[in-house]
């Protein structure tokens, strides 16, 4: 059993990993200063192992309290790095805070990976790294395009980081997993996306349907796509969170082929907003309430992934289906609704 440090541990996708980390047959301690993550998806992680994850409320651009955390935990043996703000218009209105924030966080924990000699270290990527690119699917090769966003420019910028520390710092060993659309919710459906203001498509869909808010906007429809709306390649949750077990596995036993590997994270099928409201009509049986509205500021047009390096080298393969994705993300938002008349009641 090997001890992981999950930074964001309070997070959508840091607290699926924890789980399937523990599933798994590691130990977990986590880093969350809750500013962007939810006591209630510890308390939902909980539940569903039945024991207690250690979370540090700390912040991580704060280094001498980071390194303390190390000082307490001398077996930690890898490090997941998920901390991070993520939202891209909030990116575009404040990219002197993205900067501040992604940037002095990862420098501080790589301080930290390399001070207390933690050799094994997964970065929290993401495919707003290739920007608007022409080559579809996109292999880990494609060249960066301009980045859409500041959020995503700290993505790049913070894989340039990793990279370079790999060069300076031989025998520590990092991957880089760029992942696609994370979407759903656990199967138990105690942990999910946690957001009462979402900004991504699958909460903000399945919030429209059960009428917390009145309608939602499709942000474009004269994009040059099959039927004008923006492409993604949408993944379960879950599927991303084992990607991660894979990666540090592989880190700890030594079979990668360098110092620092890259992988893309997606199903390799590009679904349409339109055609993502469709399958979740089906699904849930509603008739959603949407309006088309003007293109948003920062949004890369389409993008899908061709993830057979992943497959070939972490042995990942994703299980869930689009149907499955908004089966669990609806089922999970019925859930938070019984907790909230729950609290009222």
């Amino acid at each position: 059993m090997s001890k992981i440090l999950v930074t964001g541990g309070c997070g959508y996708i840091g607290s699926h990993t924890i789980v399937d980390l523990i599933d798994n047959g590691h130990e977990v301690i986590s880093i969350d200063n809750l500013s962007r993550g939810f006591q209630e998806l510890l308390l939902g992680v909980n539940a569903i192992i039945g024991k207690t994850i250690k979370n540090y409320n700390i912040d991580l651009c704060n280094l001498e309290d980071l390194g303390a955390v190390f000082e307490e935990n001398p077996d930690i043996e890898g490090i997941i790095h998920f901390a991070a703000y993520k939202s891209v218009p909030e990116s575009v209105e404040k990219p002197l805070l993205y900067f501040r924030n992604n940037l002095t966080s990862l420098l501080n924990i790589l301080q930290c990976a390399k001070e207390y000699e933690v050799r094994h270290f997964v970065f929290s990527s993401s495919c707003s790294v290739y920007g608007n690119t022409d080559v579809l699917p996109v292999t880990e090769s494609v060249p960066f395009q301009n980045a859409e966003s500041p959020y995503a420019r700290t993505k790049q910028m913070g894989e340039n980081i990793c990279e370079h520390f790999s060069v300076a710092n031989p025998g520590f060993k990092i991957i880089l997993l760029r992942y696609f659309n994370p979407v759903g919710a656990h199967e138990s459906c105690l942990i999910g996306e946690y957001n009462e203001a979402p900004e991504n498509l699958v909460p903000v869909i399945t919030k429209t349907a059960i009428g917390i808010r009145p309608k939602m906007t499709v942000f474009g429809t004269d994009y040059d796509t099959r039927d004008g709306s923006c492409i993604r390649d949408y993944i379960h949750v879950s599927d991303i969170a084992h990607a991660h077990t894979l990666a540090i596995n592989k880190s700890i036993e030594g079979s990668l082929d360098s110092d620092c590997e890259v992988f893309n994270l997606g199903t390799g099928n590009g679904v349409s907003v339109l055609e993502l409201i469709t399958a979740f009509e089906k699904t849930a049986h509603i008739k959603l309430n949407f309006e088309i509205g003007p293109r948003r500021p920062g949004d890369v047009i389409s993008i899908y992934a061709n993830s057979q390096k992943a497959k070939n080298k972490l042995g990942w393969k994703p299980k869930y289906d689009v149907d499955k994705m908004m089966e669990t993300a609806w089922r999970w938002e019925k859930h938070l609704k019984q907790l909230s008349t729950a609290h009222l009641n």
